[in-house]
């Protein structure tokens, strides 16, 4: 049986830790969300991110606006946020129904940037410099030491996703001295590429698209995957058919999601401690 990758609870240690730091900072910390759109899991997200924030005593803020809205009018939300000292992080929900998000987010101060998206802090992430990383890669890095324990990393991974998403998560497998490769689901080799893959992560949105004939006995599988099908919430991995073959797996929901909302919170104290320096 492959050990269980349990993103809830982990989560929650991390939560009550930020939790305990926050309760001796001098001020209070906030976070600002911009969330456009009708979105259903958009707005499910942004309900979690704000539970997490409120437990955590962080203060919350979310500014909703039409899927019609001008890029223009977000982009000057977004300067009024840059220059509030109660603001600490700025987090654009993605994705935006028609607005560039790139462009939105390139507005944001890269030391209020909580979603480790902006160019910048892209850049620094790349020259190894300090700065503020995805949560979702800083979530799914401390998945993977869990699963590995006090050993080394393995040595090759593999990530289904697209470019972007893939980018910070790479930059930080490399880091650790993993050989690390980035392909599409539509790739006519897939099955060849995920079968000699040590850590293998799937973030594609298709329900079960890697199966147990596509993995490599023992890797370690990590599925950011999420939809919602008849039978419930689903990930991009066949759990059932994988689990029996691999030696770690998290379970979907249960395992990137809460990580995810867990990093959220530490880079926003991040972002305030760097802020307080600045």
């Amino acid at each position: 049986m492959a050990k269980l990758l349990d993103g809830k609870a982990l989560g929650l240690r991390i939560r009550e830790k930020i939790k305990s730091r926050i309760e001796t900072l001098p001020s209070q910390p906030g976070l600002g969300v911009i969330l456009v759109g009708n979105d259903p899991a958009s707005h499910l997200y942004v309900s979690l991110k704000q539970r997490a924030c409120e437990e955590a005593g962080i203060h919350f803020e979310v500014f909703l606006y039409p899927s019609s809205t001008l890029e223009e009018d977000l982009i000057e939300k977004v300067h009024e946020l840059n220059a509030r000292t109660d603001i600490n992080g700025i987090l654009v929900q993605l994705p935006l129904p028609s607005q560039s998000a790139d462009r939105v987010i390139a507005v944001i101060d890269p030391l209020k940037d909580v979603d480790g998206f902006h160019p910048k802090n892209l850049e620094r992430l790349r020259r190894g410099e300090p700065c503020i990383a995805s949560a979702v890669a800083l979530g799914v890095m401390r998945l993977i030491r869990e699963a590995v324990g006090e050993g080394a990393l393995p040595p090759n991974a593999l990530i289904v996703s697209s470019p972007l998403f893939a980018e910070p998560l790479k930059l930080l497998l490399q880091e650790g001295g993993v050989a690390t490769d980035v392909t599409p689901a539509e790739d006519s080799e897939l099955a060849s590429k995920t079968r000699s893959a040590d850590i293998l992560i799937v973030a594609e949105g298709m329900p079960k698209l890697i199966t147990g004939d596509m993995v490599k006995p023992g890797a370690i599988m990590i599925d950011v995957g999420t939809t919602r099908i008849d039978e419930g919430l689903v990930g991009d991995i066949d759990f059932d058919s994988v689990e029996p073959i691999v030696s770690a797996i998290t379970p979907v929901p249960g395992g990137v999601g809460p990580m995810t909302v867990a990093m959220l919170l530490v880079n926003i104290l991040k972002a305030y401690t760097l802020q307080q320096q600045d």
